[in-house]
């Protein structure tokens, strides 16, 4: 399970088929999910970002997690985040999960993330097309692998 975290001080996702979800001051999470994922990844990954300390203290530095500042989250599913290139120059999302497992762990993913901070956690809708757009704040854009676990 991928997800780059970016620290955003708004963010929006949109859809023809399904409207609208905005964010202000908080986390846009891409979220990818490959075949090997399971619960315990989500576990492990939703307690990673819900304690990781990427927002200013009052010395400005990045010393609070989003449960501290009481941001907002918004979690938008892509599967292109398992991209391999190392063929040719068409991207192959062989890794990437099929929707009957790579669902249920996405939905699985947006609870356990609410719980673990108790926080409403808003999100992007499972294979919908969307214009997704943030005003990142920094930058800050952390990258986490469940499969590498650092």
């Amino acid at each position: 399970m991928r997800a780059v975290i970016q620290r955003v001080s708004e963010a929006s996702v949109k859809s023809d088929a399904f409207g609208e979800n905005r964010i202000a001051a908080g986390m846009l999470i891409l979220l990818g999910i490959e075949e090997a994922d399971d619960f315990s990844d989500v576990e492990w990954l939703c307690g990673k970002i819900s304690r990781l300390r990427i927002f200013a203290d009052d010395q400005d530095i990045m010393n609070l997690s989003i449960m501290e500042t009481q941001g907002e989250m918004l979690v938008i599913s892509q599967f292109t985040l398992h991209a391999s290139t190392k063929k040719g120059n068409r991207p192959s999302y062989i890794k990437a999960a099929r929707p009957e497992k790579a669902i249920p762990l996405y939905e699985k993913f947006i609870h356990q993330l609410g719980q673990e901070t108790g926080l409403t956690v808003k999100s992007g809708w499972f294979g919908a097309n969307m214009q997704v757009a943030l005003v990142n704040d920094g930058p800050v854009t952390i990258l986490i692998d469940s499969r590498n676990r650092e």
